[in-house]
């Protein structure tokens, strides 16, 4: 299996044409650029975003002209520090044009099977997924690309569903 890393993988929102899909099922990640705004959050600090301003950049970008960023977060209840975290930053992915949906992982359908071995991806076009691979301690290890017909219709199938039933940001309340 062969990993890219993020910065490659986002070129891949330079090229999209219509809509790129995230699923999210992990309750912690451990990505270098959050840990000191995490900690911050956790201190009751004030946030200036600057660390996030090239994510928000990337996204009004590729927001632009009619395409869609989209994201299912699945997340277990409670919710875990870096889910409060994350829903409390949120907001500013909107912003930048990101349409964002929280689903209970009790909510889920049942019974539910997760393709490429439950790991978290981003779907661009219903074409070419990029299947994130993580460590133990949730640190990310790269994506792998995938573009068998077989695993990309299992993953459009689930997108789709999961979108349905997901609740949109500004209605989920943690």
């Amino acid at each position: 299996m062969e990993l890219i890393p993020s910065a490659e993988r986002n070129q891949l929102f330079e090229t999209f044409r219509q809509d790129a899909f995230h699923l999210e099922l992990r309750d912690d990640y451990a990505v270098p650029a959050e840990e000191s705004p995490f900690t911050r959050w956790q201190s009751g600090e004030h946030d200036d975003f600057e660390w996030f301003e090239p994510w928000m950049q990337l996204m009004r970008k590729a927001t632009r002209g009619g395409r869609t960023v989209r994201r299912v977060r699945v997340v277990t209840k409670p919710h875990s520090p870096y889910i409060q975290w994350e829903h409390s930053v949120t907001h500013r992915n909107v912003q930048a044009g990101e349409d964002i949906r929280w689903l209970p992982r009790h909510e889920l359908p049942s019974p539910i099977e997760f393709p490429v071995g439950g790991n978290d991806w981003w779907l661009f076009d219903d074409e070419t997924l990029a299947v994130g691979h993580f460590d133990a301690e949730s640190r990310v290890l790269g994506s792998e690309l995938v573009v068998d017909r077989q695993v990309v219709a299992e993953c459009v199938r689930l997108r789709d569903l999961l979108w349905t039933i997901a609740t949109p940001h500004n209605e989920y309340r943690p």
